[in-house]
């Protein structure tokens, strides 16, 4: 049972509200009643977001390529780092980061997690006995932290447009599409360990990355999952699909396939009006990833077009060069009001900011990572975060604009208890195995530091 002063339920703000929890799901919801013995008791109860794209391996590059190098940084350059950095990671270190990746989403806010998982193989590209061996450390961390995962195994065959080779660097995560099948199938097997919420969709890296025979064929042969797709984070990106397939990439991918409420394209940094408003009306979700869109240099997104058209849109930490649930929704914002010179962008008319941004990556979120989640009701998933409504960011503001202080105003430090699928893994804002996760975390960095 969780009793919150304040919570947040579909009709808005609701007082001593009591919730009943059963095999992970909210059964019941009352409001008006006092807290009972033995109740978890909360001050201000919201629907916690899923981070709907996570690379858990780069949190631990993290302030690692902030030097610029002779000519021009891009995107392209930091790829190339972030490829030598991978190189060295072993299982172990892999498992021991992404444990330290989840606790701090889970602290962030976050109860979920899209793992766009891409690194399969060993140094130099050989394949472990066990081709799931990468996944299955990925399992191992959501086990051990409790964050609700949603995996994504990525195929990425080429190294880059017209099929071209793979690249050095590129040797962990190749695969062909019957290679990619079998990983599936591996970690679908996985999978089952792991508590009834967990879930498997499939990621075609890129157009760039694979082509469209083969594309065709992973969607066709993947049922009902989730379909994750980088899409358009670059001009360069644009260019290059537009010479080899003679559309530019949201363009393309629209055309020749029947993008649903089932796909996300990430990034869609790089739209033409009529793309914005076409995948707008798709009903696939838009996965923004701000802070790390900012740190590459990628763009800001096509925002009031897109949000005018009734689009739906989550957020994600990508590269987690810093996992931080309100940065990323104020770097959304702000992002827009630069690119604009004005204020207050990201809403579809008058009203909260703060609360139209948390809502719909709430409800975006949920649906790119297939889960029952996004809203306080019952037969929803209990993915639910407590803040603290008296902390000094937020003491002075109304209900009504509790959303835009903990957007534009709070850090994450506000946050007290999150509960990931009824699972409740923060509170009084740690997560209970964080010393462990941690130290673990710090011995794979100094074995990486000083190889």
């Amino acid at each position: 049972m969780i009793h919150a002063k304040q919570a947040l339920l579909e009709d808005g703000w609701a007082t001593d509200v009591r919730l009943t929890v059963v095999d992970g799901r909210i059964s019941s919801v009352e409001r008006d009643v006092p807290a009972v013995d033995g109740d978890a008791r909360v001050d201000a109860l919201l629907p916690a977001l899923g981070n709907l794209h996570s690379h858990a391996f780069q949190r631990a590059m993290a302030g690692m390529t902030e030097v610029r190098q002779a000519g021009r940084d891009s995107f392209w350059t930091w790829r190339a780092l972030m490829y030598r950095f991978m190189d060295r990671l072993s299982p172990e270190q892999i498992e021991a980061i992404a444990a330290q990746v989840y606790v701090e989403m889970l602290e962030a806010g976050y109860a979920s997690v899209g793992e766009f998982h891409y690194v399969h193989h060993q140094p130099g590209g050989a394949s472990y006995d066990n081709i799931a061996e990468l996944s299955e450390r990925i399992f191992a961390a959501t086990s051990e932290t409790g964050i609700g995962l949603t995996h994504l195994p990525v195929l990425y065959s080429y190294g880059g447009a017209q099929q071209a080779a793979l690249g050095a660097g590129q040797t962990r995560f190749g695969n062909d599409v019957d290679g990619f099948q079998a990983l599936v199938a591996a970690a679908s097997s996985g999978l089952r360990d792991l508590p009834s919420d967990a879930r498997l969709g499939i990621a075609p890296h890129s157009l760039r990355a694979t082509s469209p025979e083969d594309l065709g064929r992973v969607v066709a042969g993947h049922g009902e999952g989730p379909i994750h797709i980088h899409i358009a984070e670059q001009p360069r990106e644009v260019e290059e699909i537009e010479a080899w397939l003679g559309a530019r990439p949201v363009e393309w991918l629209l055309d020749h396939h029947s993008v649903d409420a089932r796909w996300c394209l990430i990034h869609a940094t790089h739209m033409t009006g009529t793309e914005t408003r076409r995948l707008a009306g798709s009903g696939a979700v838009a996965g923004l990833c701000p802070i790390t869109e900012a740190n590459l240099g990628d763009g800001p997104f096509n925002g009031p077009d897109y949000v005018a058209a009734g689009g739906r849109f989550g957020i994600g930490s990508d590269s987690n060069v810093n996992i931080s649930l309100t940065e990323e929704l104020r770097t959304l914002e702000y992002s827009q009001r630069l690119r604009d010179t004005s204020r207050n962008v990201l809403t579809p008319g008058e009203g909260s900011v703060g609360a139209f941004l948390y809502s719909s990556a709430a409800r975006g979120g949920a649906q790119a990572l297939a889960r029952e989640a996004g809203a306080v009701a019952p037969g929803m998933l209990a993915d639910l975060v407590a803040i603290n409504s008296q902390a000094p960011s937020l003491c002075a503001l109304s209900r009504d604009s509790l959303l835009d202080g903990l957007v534009f105003a709070a850090k994450d430090n506000v946050v007290t208890d999150v509960w990931s699928a009824g699972r409740h893994m923060v509170r009084d804002g740690r997560h209970i195995r964080r010393a462990q996760v941690v130290e673990r975390y710090r011995a794979a960095m100094r074995e990486l530091v000083h190889a």
